[in-house]
């Protein structure tokens, strides 16, 4: 219950957490695929060498930068932050092809995906759902309890944004960003947006397991035993929370994935 509880809560607020500066900054990639007006697969970017580290985005690069833009229509656009509130810096508007991000570049997305405003008050309202479930007995009630859950559930969140969107992926050279489909039936859209958790391109452009994900979230929960008490450091306890972590990434790509509509045909508004 706990588990659903949070998730349940979460989504709206969430580690939907992810690109204020990406969509703008990603340069187009020239390739066949873009030449010909053609691509098979939407979470998959152009296959083209990172960009020059010594050439950030937002430069001379700029202009190129606005007409890619202009060329997603405004109701399949993913904005740098939804509601204006809710940070979006992982998200890459359908049919942009920007290049692969850079391990500066990754670095900066984990660090804004960490230390916003919103990540604040998400680990606030996570720490008091865990502690009003007594999901840690061990660590307490009241402010001294809460303050026990928050910064652990503080460390939990940054720890796993390091691995997952900058540290694993330089490794293992994957883009770890979020490519939106934006066009075919709800369940195809839904499902594509939640196996991006297993499924992610490299910096060629051909899928591949997306292992920065699947090791990043246990490296997190195996790190997070040298903090929490000796009762969560069991491997049902560590089951539990890989798997809340990973459903979560998978619901926030489902919410993201559905953002520009729920924007333009519900409210009425730009995403």
């Amino acid at each position: 219950m706990h588990l659903l509880a949070c998730i349940a809560l979460i989504l709206p607020i969430t580690e939907a957490l992810t690109q204020r500066d990406n969509t703008s900054a990603a340069t187009p990639a020239v390739s066949e695929s873009a030449e010909s007006g053609v691509r098979d697969d939407p979470q998959t970017p152009a296959a083209t060498s990172p960009p020059n580290e010594s050439s950030p985005p937002g430069s001379s690069d700029a202009p190129a930068q606005s007409a890619a833009q202009s060329t997603v229509p405004t109701s399949k656009q993913q904005p740098k932050r939804i509601l204006g509130i809710m940070p979006n810096y992982r998200a890459v508007s359908a049919g942009a092809i920007p290049p692969p991000p850079t391990p500066k570049q990754a670095f900066k997305i984990a660090t804004q995906n960490s230390f916003d405003y919103s990540s604040f008050v998400f680990v606030g309202i996570t720490s008091l759902l865990a502690e009003a479930t007594d999901a840690h007995p061990q660590l307490g009630h009241g402010i001294g309890g809460y303050g026990q859950y928050y910064w652990r559930g503080f460390v939990d969140k940054t720890d796993g944004n390091y691995l997952v969107i900058f540290a694993l992926p330089t490794v293992f050279h994957e883009d770890e960003r979020y490519y939106a489909k934006g066009e075919g039936g709800f369940f195809k859209r839904a499902i594509y947006a939640a196996s991006r958790v297993l499924i992610t391109p490299d910096y060629h452009g051909h899928n591949t397991i997306n292992a920065s994900e699947i090791l990043g979230r246990a490296m997190a929960q195996g790190i997070s035993t040298a903090y929490y008490p000796s009762h969560d450091r069991t491997l049902g306890a560590l089951a539990n929370k890989y798997a809340y972590a990973i459903g979560r990434d998978a619901l926030t790509n489902v919410f993201r994935e559905f953002w520009p509509d729920i924007a333009t045909h519900v409210l009425h508004r730009h995403p």
